[in-house]
């Protein structure tokens, strides 16, 4: 027996809008849904980074049913993938990932290759007095 529209209740992954609190009662689609732990597989990553992430990040609200478990639908997921990637791919703190997330920094996709192209400090300094010697040899000192 299938559950009434509006019991919040998930029937074969699917989640009837009307029944999610803070949906609007007019859209009468249904959206595909996952529940946390669905989603926490999905990404690798455990429940409480997913809660966490949601305190830092306010565009992250997900729905919610009458009983108030967490439902994730493809935008949501979209979002902490793009969380995920800033923080742990780019690594990014917490504040410069919501400034990327709300438009106002720019990502700046080069950043790793150019860090990873500054020289060693130490090698600098072994290469600044190897060439302050041979300044000197040629200059006649």
């Amino acid at each position: 027996m299938l559950p009434a529209l509006g019991a919040c209740m998930r029937y074969d992954g699917m989640m009837p809008r009307e029944g999610v609190r803070g949906c609007p009662m007019s859209d009468h689609s249904e959206e595909k849904t996952y529940r946390i732990g669905e989603v926490a597989e999905m990404l690798n990553l455990k429940t409480h980074v997913l809660r966490f992430w949601e305190t830092e990040f306010p565009q992250l609200a997900p729905l919610r049913t009458g009983k108030g478990q967490r439902l994730y639908t493809e935008d949501h997921i979209g979002l902490l993938r793009r969380i995920q990637q800033l923080l742990h791919e780019q690594g990014m703190t917490i504040e410069g990932a919501r400034r990327v997330l709300h438009g106002s920094a720019v990502l700046d996709e080069s950043l790793p290759e150019r860090v990873a192209a500054v020289p060693d400090p130490n090698f600098m300094r072994m290469l600044r007095r190897e060439l302050t010697a041979v300044r000197r040899l040629l200059s006649g000192q």
